[in-house]
């Protein structure tokens, strides 16, 4: 992600990040906590702009504090399965 947004960050970029959701499993990768943390620092500092979608979780909400947050109801289906409502956090940086 890192190398992506210094490639190609200018003040008319835009970026859509959507990062796997915190305390779920299941995504065949590893995606340590500190991933996100790097990512929130990485959109306080970029020159463009950034969407990013992230589970409602209060470690969410720690890592993106001061970036611009909008909580949302969604319908979380894995598998096709039922879905079960939810919230996801859409930050903008």
């Amino acid at each position: 992600m890192g190398a992506c947004i210094d490639r190609y960050d200018r003040p008319h970029g835009l970026f859509c990040l959507d990062p796997p959701c915190f305390e779920t499993e299941g995504y065949g990768v590893a995606f340590p906590f500190a991933e996100n943390e790097k990512m929130a620092e990485r959109l306080r500092s970029i020159a463009g702009r950034a969407i990013v979608g992230f589970n409602d979780h209060p470690e969410s909400r720690c890592v993106v504090a001061g970036l611009h947050i909008e909580s949302v109801p969604i319908q979380r289906t894995v598998g096709g399965g039922k879905g079960v409502a939810r919230r996801e956090l859409i930050i903008l940086g």
